[in-house]
């Protein structure tokens, strides 16, 4: 585990309450170049990155780390949905933290981040697609692989990113779970997508959904 944040006392703090709940902290970096340089000496598993810090911020420094290393990045923040947080999904991270998170919600999401399941909460995901929805369109951009979808796998990625459920996906569809799923799973190999929450951008920035 590496904690980075350009604030010591809030560094020091994140630390305590890791290792206290048994979690290894193998180091900690003030800023964006030096997580860089940790992640490539320490290995660790899951990276906690602050995005606001001068120099190199943690955006930069989650691009960097997710094309360099398999640390999985959770995105720090005190803000709750806005564009830096979106920008490090984008660039990798595979969920976010607010920075008034309990201690109990930090050492949970840690050690999902560790096992590879999803860290970014459903209201954490419909509070995203809020976000999305109050900005101008932006021009589709289409990531690679997105031309090989069929087109039940497209509408099943555009359901995705209007934040349904398999559960949902199904009914609309009036197809059964186990097909939902294999066309989640087709959808995710394909575009080399990490979570739901990757996908959610992703169907954003090609513009499957309507509205954002």
């Amino acid at each position: 585990m590496l904690v980075v944040d350009d604030q010591d006392m809030v560094r020091q703090g994140l630390r305590l309450i890791l290792e206290l709940a048994g979690v290894e902290v193998v180091a900690e970096a003030s800023g964006g170049a030096e997580a860089v340089a940790a992640v490539v000496q320490h290995r660790p598993d899951v990276v906690l990155m602050d995005l606001r810090m001068p120099g190199m911020d943690g955006v930069e420094a989650t691009r960097r780390i997710a094309q360099a290393s398999e640390a999985r990045v959770l995105a720090l923040t005190t803000f709750d949905v806005d564009q830096h947080v979106v920008d490090a999904l984008r660039a990798g991270a595979v969920g976010f933290l607010l920075k008034d998170v309990t201690s109990d919600g930090l050492v949970d999401a840690v050690r999902r981040a560790a096992a590879g399941e999803p860290v970014v909460a459903p209201a954490v995901l419909a509070r995203m697609m809020g976000h999305f929805a109050t900005r101008p369109p932006l021009p589709a951009r289409k990531p690679p692989g997105f031309d090989a979808l069929s087109d039940r796998e497209r509408e099943v990625l555009a359901m995705i990113g209007a934040g349904r459920s398999n559960a949902e996906i199904a009914e609309e569809l009036v197809i059964s779970m186990a097909t939902v799923k294999t066309h989640v799973r087709h959808v995710f190999a394909k575009l080399d997508l990490r979570d739901r929450t990757h996908a959610v951008v992703v169907a954003r920035e090609s513009g499957l959904v309507s509205g954002f």
